[in-house]
């Protein structure tokens, strides 16, 4: 599969029909996690890989690694609507591609998630409705797996760096992007806005780094 292919089934994907504010829930636009999991399937962290995808929302992460040749993903996921259209999701692409798609989806607080895998992708909150979100993420995500795709605001380089480190991981921002967000929320007064992320790449330090 492309690049290209795999943002066109992507963007087949069903998003959010009412998003929760205090989840901070947006919808990875096609494009934007089409390159990203591009970038991690040329590291060779996607094909025959365990995956998990942390808050994995209607399903865009971890379903598009399993595209790339993932061997099984986690979905793990607090709200039940939203996991509920992840399934959808998920049948929707398996009858586009006539793939069967080895995703085991589980409604969980991440904090409470407890199984090991090669690779956790995740889009967490940026924890602007509540400090610190993206905070649980990441150190739910270290004790996951040795190697993370994360994305966040991108002026928290500095956060990540010290952060990560102190944990005993590296990181290094490995792309960026201009996030367009639509105007869902009451709170919102432009038609669209866009919001500069990276993506980090982030490894247990004693891996070599590939």
């Amino acid at each position: 599969m492309k690049k290209r292919e795999l943002a066109i089934l992507l963007s087949k994907l069903k998003t959010f029909e009412k998003p929760k504010v205090k989840l901070e829930q947006y919808q990875t636009e096609s494009e934007i996690a089409a390159d990203a999991l591009w970038t991690a399937y040329m590291n060779g962290d996607i094909e025959g890989e365990t995956i998990t995808d942390l808050g994995c929302g209607t399903g865009t992460f971890g379903l598009g690694a399993l595209l790339l040749g993932a061997k099984k993903v986690y979905m793990v996921e607090v709200d039940k609507e939203t996991l509920d259209m992840a399934r959808q999701n998920k049948k929707t692409l398996e009858k586009l591609t006539g793939q069967k798609l080895n995703a085991e989806m589980i409604r969980q607080d991440i904090r409470n998630f407890k199984k090991k895998s090669d690779v956790v992708i995740q889009n967490p909150p940026f924890g602007v409705q509540k400090s610190h979100t993206d905070k649980f993420f990441l150190l739910k995500a270290m004790e996951t797996a040795p190697k993370i795709y994360s994305f966040h605001k991108i002026e928290s380089q500095e956060f990540i760096k010290r952060f990560t480190k102190e944990q005993g991981f590296q990181s290094e921002l490995i792309q960026e992007y201009d996030l367009p967000i639509k105007r869902v929320y009451l709170f919102h007064t432009k038609k669209v806005y866009k919001v500069r992320i990276g993506m980090w790449k982030i490894w247990k330090a004693c891996n070599r780094k590939v």
